[in-house]
């Protein structure tokens, strides 16, 4: 009895040394892309702020509230990361549950923005004339403190109902470990399935109307009154079909994964290791914290355009902090003037 336990002394400590090499690979795989998402949606939100400010945009209100959304994803997902780099890590269980509730709310948070952003684009395609009047300053503060207030419910859910809760002697913060089966069918049949199938109608009907709209204009060249260019709202409505359909392709790429083969665990728990949704689909879901700003710096052009001002005054500041005003400025001419936040928008 003794040799087996001294032979297999090495064997577990091989063992637990692989868990912290994985635990720590994990660790700094959340740590980059918790940094790369608070750093990509805080620059957009800054340039949203700006232009929202000179504009008075109500609409992009919405997508300002998917950054700040992402951000703190990113922020709840860097404290996960620590607790992986700092293995093990002593944590009590309510502890571990307050935790992981504020990341759910988070993402509840991102999920729901993206669908604001489709209504808000759906309704300025159905309903361009009353668009104005319908999306006013009180219903986009309505609307987003009901969504903070829902994704609190959703993620917050196991610490009102205890039931949902799963007592465990694992030291480690994860979902599977702290929550019950229930908890995710719970928040995939009134989660992530209601808003994929609302993801799915706004754009079929924004389809419709896109393909009407395409048929008058048709209509209209066939009788020669139009010119060469389409009109500016038929341009319009396939720019934000475009974004739309991008938006819904990442967000089914990036969480359906996760959610079926979590759904999948529960009735067949040796069909997929739940390590493996927990370490690799949830980081997809993950990442379409990061894919969001990116899509919306690609395709929208007045974010392009306030990206290239803010880089190009950063540059200018740099290289006259560089030169002290001097090198790279002639007798005759005169110092540029200062930058701002602003400013970079004109």
């Amino acid at each position: 009895m003794a040799d087996n336990r001294v032979g297999d002394a090495p064997s577990l400590g091989r063992v637990s040394g692989e868990a912290a090499m994985a635990s720590w690979a994990l660790g700094a795989i959340l740590t980059v892309l918790a940094s790369l998402i608070i750093a990509a949606n805080v620059l957009v939100a800054i340039i949203l702020l700006c232009h929202i400010r000179k504009r008075g945009s109500k609409g992009l209100c919405f997508v300002l509230n998917l950054a700040l959304a992402d951000a703190m994803v990113g922020f709840t997902v860097m404290g996960l990361a620590v607790d992986e780099l700092s293995q093990p890590f002593p944590a009590s269980q309510q502890f571990c549950i307050l935790r992981m509730a504020f990341v759910m709310s988070s993402c509840a948070a991102s999920i729901l923005s993206l669908i604001l952003v489709a209504c808000d684009r759906h309704l300025a395609i159905r309903k361009p004339f009353h668009y104005f009047q319908l999306v006013t300053g009180p219903r986009v503060g309505l609307c987003l403190v009901g969504l903070w207030l829902f994704a609190a419910i959703i993620g917050f859910l196991p610490v009102f109902i205890p039931y949902f809760q799963r007592i465990s002697n694992h030291w480690k913060c994860s979902f599977f470990n702290l929550f019950q089966p229930s908890y995710m069918l719970t928040m995939f049949c009134f989660g992530f399935f209601p808003a994929l199938f609302l993801f799915l109608y706004l754009y079929c009907d924004m389809l419709k109307i896109a393909s009407v709209h395409v048929q008058h204009i048709q209509e209209v060249e066939q009788a020669g009154l139009g010119g060469g260019c389409p009109p500016p709202r038929a341009t319009s409505d396939m720019k934000a079909m475009r974004t739309v359909a991008v938006l819904i392709g990442c967000f089914t790429f990036s969480w359906l994964p996760f959610f079926i083969c979590s759904v999948v665990q529960m009735a067949c728990p040796e069909c997929f290791p739940y390590k493996v949704i927990e370490n690799f689909l949830w980081l997809l879901g993950l990442g379409n914290s990061l894919l969001n700003p990116l899509l919306y710096s690609y395709w929208q052009k007045d974010v392009q355009f306030q990206l290239s001002q803010l880089a190009a005054g950063v540059k200018r500041r740099v290289l006259l902090h560089l030169g002290n005003g001097r090198c790279f400025l002639g007798r005759n001419t005169k110092a540029p003037p200062a930058v701002s936040c602003l400013e970079l928008q004109d």
